[in-house]
């Protein structure tokens, strides 16, 4: 997401000769309009960044980057001196019609997050939106990516997955979330912040029930690290120690293909209910039970209060 000044005619291309895409000649989309450059950045590591995302932000305009602090830090370390441009959820729509106005008129900008591949979980997609609007070239250089690396990492199914980004802070409003990923067939990642880690790993063991998962933080640092169990018990796991440092990752499995004959699965809706009425009265068990689950209510309603009667 950033780009350094190298000297403007410089082609450093492929094995073949092409013009690499990040380069000013390959820039312009159009008459007098510049390059919009999507640059993944290291999440941890320093070392991973490529060759080509280096020359990309040696030969950019300006670096519009989350916080200058962090942007200024790899490029110092990679020997690179350009202008860098703030742009973050804050002062997006201040930001994006300057930095439209720069691009029509030729200039090259990179796109940068603070770690890892721009837009995921980072600002950026309105500034993409508006580039395309406007005509005006936008390219991707691949790189890091901390969702791929948990994927990679976890042990699960890769063949299809979703990553679905940070869930809602409030486990209300994270049930309601999670419900909506619960019949998904295929893989879940998703971020966390430690803080909320144990929370949101029990209410996953909730709505997801036993499903097997995977924990990475601090990827490609020196402590790395990736837990791997139950949701449930890696829920139990979290809970009953200090909340871990570090960036967050979770994985998920996908839910099991029902047998011949059964009914594809959502929550389930009895642990749903069981962990509701441990916290909640019985009508408010019964409103949350329903959202989680997409059930009626009155058939949440007459279950809730089987499981009272069972219960004793």
């Amino acid at each position: 997401m950033s780009r350094r000044s190298e000297p403007r005619g410089s082609s450093s291309g492929n094995a073949q000769g092409d013009e690499p895409s990040g380069g000013r000649a390959a820039s312009k989309s159009g008459e007098g309009r510049g390059l919009l450059s999507l640059v993944a950045t290291p999440i941890g590591n320093l070392g991973d960044i490529t060759l080509r995302a280096l020359e990309t932000l040696r030969a950019a305009d300006a670096i519009a980057c989350e916080d200058t602090r962090v942007t200024a830090k790899l490029l110092a370390r990679h020997g690179i001196e350009r202008p860098l441009i703030a742009y973050h959820e804050h002062n997006a729509r201040q930001v994006e019609p300057q930095l439209i106005r720069r691009l029509e008129e030729g200039a090259q900008i990179a796109l940068v997050s603070d770690a890892g591949t721009p837009l995921l979980s980072d600002p950026g997609e309105g500034l993409v939106r508006a580039a395309i609007a406007s005509g005006i070239g936008v390219t991707a250089l691949p790189g890091p990516s901390a969702a791929l690396a948990a994927l990679s990492l976890s042990g699960l199914s890769a063949e299809r997955f979703l990553f679905a980004g940070f869930p809602p802070p409030r486990s209300g409003e994270r049930r309601r979330f999670l419900a909506e990923l619960a019949a998904v067939p295929a893989t879940l990642i998703l971020y966390e912040a430690p803080h909320r880690l144990a929370e949101s790993l029990a209410d996953m063991a909730a709505v997801f029930g036993q499903r097997p998962a995977a924990i990475a933080r601090e990827l490609t640092k020196l402590h790395e690290e990736v837990r791997r169990g139950s949701l449930a018990s890696l829920a139990a796991e979290i809970g009953g120690a200090a909340a871990p440092r570090g960036e967050i990752v979770v994985v998920v499995a996908p839910p099991q293909q029902p047998a011949a004959g059964e009914e594809a699965g959502g929550p389930d809706l009895d642990a749903v209910l069981r962990d509701a009425l441990r916290r909640l009265s019985l009508r408010d068990a019964v409103a949350e039970a329903s959202a989680i689950t997409g059930l009626p209510r009155r058939r949440v309603y007459a279950r809730a209060l089987q499981l009272q009667e069972e219960k004793g």
